[in-house]
Parts: C-alpha cells; structure tokens; sequence
C-alpha cells in the first residue's frame, strides 16, 4: 500500500492545480464550459483526497497528525471540504479560486515535506486526539474562509464606491451575500474551535501527565476563540456590521495566524509531542 500512498501524495498537488486552473478559467472566461465542470473537479479531488488520508490511517496505524506536515494535509483537505460544502448550500461557484489556492499551497508543502512514520508514540493513536485535531483544523479553516469573503467584500465595497465596474466585479458576488459567506464561515469556524477546545479541556490532562492549562498554544487558542465570540456576540446584537464585521474577521485572522505562528515556533508546548 505505500507505494500508492506515495503514488497520491504526488498526484494530489497536480489535482489541486487542476481544479484551481477550472475555478480560474471559469472566472475570468465569458464561456460557460467549466461552470459545472469545475465542481467536478473538486469532488474528485476530495475523494481522493479522502482515499490518501485512509490509506495513511491504515498503513502507519494512525491519523496523520503527528507531524506539520501530515498536519498541512489534513489542513489542505479541510480547506477544500469547507469550501464545497458552503458551494452546495449558497451555489455560489465564482469565489473558489481565491480559497482553493490555500488547499494547493498546504498540499505541495506536505507532499515536498512529510514523512512516512511507522512508530510514534501511543498516544497518538487516540482517536479522541484526532477528533481534536480535526475539529481544530475544520475550526480555523473556517475562519480563514470567512476572512477570504471579508477581504472579497472589501474590494467589491471600494469598486463600487469608485465606479469601477470591470470583469471582477461582476464575477464576484453582491456585498450582501459576501457579507453572508463571511458570517456563516466564521459561526462555523468558531463553533468547531468550541468543539476542540472542550476536547482538550477535558481529556488532554488525562493524557498528557505535563499538561497545563497555561500551555501557550492553549492560550492562543483560547485568546482567538474570545476574539470571534466578542466578535459574534457584537454582530448578533448589531453593535458590529456590514464594513465593520468585514474588517473584524480579517483581524481576526491575521491575529489568529501570528498567534499560532508565535506558538508554534517559539513557546515550549506538550503539542510538540511528535
């Protein structure tokens, strides 16, 4: 089975391109051709995507997250999967070649980088673990996604305010869909962060005997976690709109990656257990 593993691990990189060069064509073509052919070509990837991802957890006897780089995988996948799942339910197709570049970055770094790892430590064999990792990496994919949209308001906000209505603005969405995206993203985004951070709450200490609640990737999980709940909370009872909320979700994201670029290179963690 390894061979084929690492069959796929270099056939998905070319199978991202390909579904992004789809989502490119079709956004910048007047033809129609790749309208529905695009999204094929996304599910196929997913599949195949998933099939690699089960091979992994077969073959080595563990999910892939005992590294960065089975972890960039997993985040590749999780971006994808985030991103065809609010396709179907808003059958909005024009906005993918601004998310799905993120999939094709991850996906190249690990396919260059990961490794094939046969003993690791037990405790990463828990599938609790793996829920937790999961539920984290489908938590920021959604923030990232709703940032995407933010980023896509703000453009559209400054078109057309300047009156400059080109191929762009009319392949993008309305603001108020955009606005929409953006919010379903990161309700999403925070409610599967929710999730992770209870799970490592309640069973981390059980399986780490050095576990800390002080621990620094804890804490700027928690510390971004607070950031989207104020921001969630402001947006329910209408005291942060429309420009405003668009501008909170791309702080918010670039304040959750300097957090966990700070933690994961620089502070000591029981995360760096692989």
């Amino acid at each position: 089975m390894i061979p084929a593993i690492h069959a796929l691990n270099f056939i998905l990189p070319a199978l991202y391109l390909a579904t992004l060069l789809a989502y490119t064509r079709d956004f910048f073509s007047e033809s129609e051709s790749f309208t529905n052919s695009k999204r094929l070509f996304l599910f196929v990837t997913l599949i195949i995507h998933t099939i690699y991802l089960l091979m992994r957890t077969i073959e080595f006897d563990h999910a892939p997250i005992t590294n960065k780089f089975e972890i960039f995988t997993l985040l590749a996948f999780s971006i994808a999967f985030s991103y065809f799942l609010l396709e179907l339910l808003s059958d909005i197709r024009g906005t993918g070649i601004f998310i799905l570049i993120f999939s094709l970055v991850f996906q190249i770094i690990s396919t260059i980088f990961i490794q094939d790892l046969m003993e690791v430590k037990e405790v990463l064999r828990d599938r609790l673990l793996g829920l937790h990792v999961i539920s984290a990496l489908l938590g920021y994919s959604g923030v990232t996604i709703s940032a995407v949209y933010a980023v896509l308001f703000t453009v559209q906000y400054k078109r057309i305010k300047g009156s400059n209505f080109g191929l762009v603005f009319s392949r993008l969405p309305n603001l108020e869909l955009l606005e929409k995206l953006s919010w379903y993203s990161v309700v999403i985004g925070t409610v599967l962060l929710t999730i992770a951070i209870l799970i490592g709450i309640i069973w981390l200490p059980q399986a780490f005997p050095h576990f800390r609640y002080s621990d620094p990737k804890l804490v700027g999980t928690i510390l971004v976690w607070i950031i989207y709940i104020t921001g969630i909370t402001l947006r329910i009872t209408g005291q942060l709109y429309s420009k405003k909320f668009m501008l909170f979700s791309i702080a918010g994201f670039v304040v959750a990656m300097i957090s966990l670029f700070i933690t994961s290179t620089f502070a000591e963690s029981f995360h760096t257990f692989y």
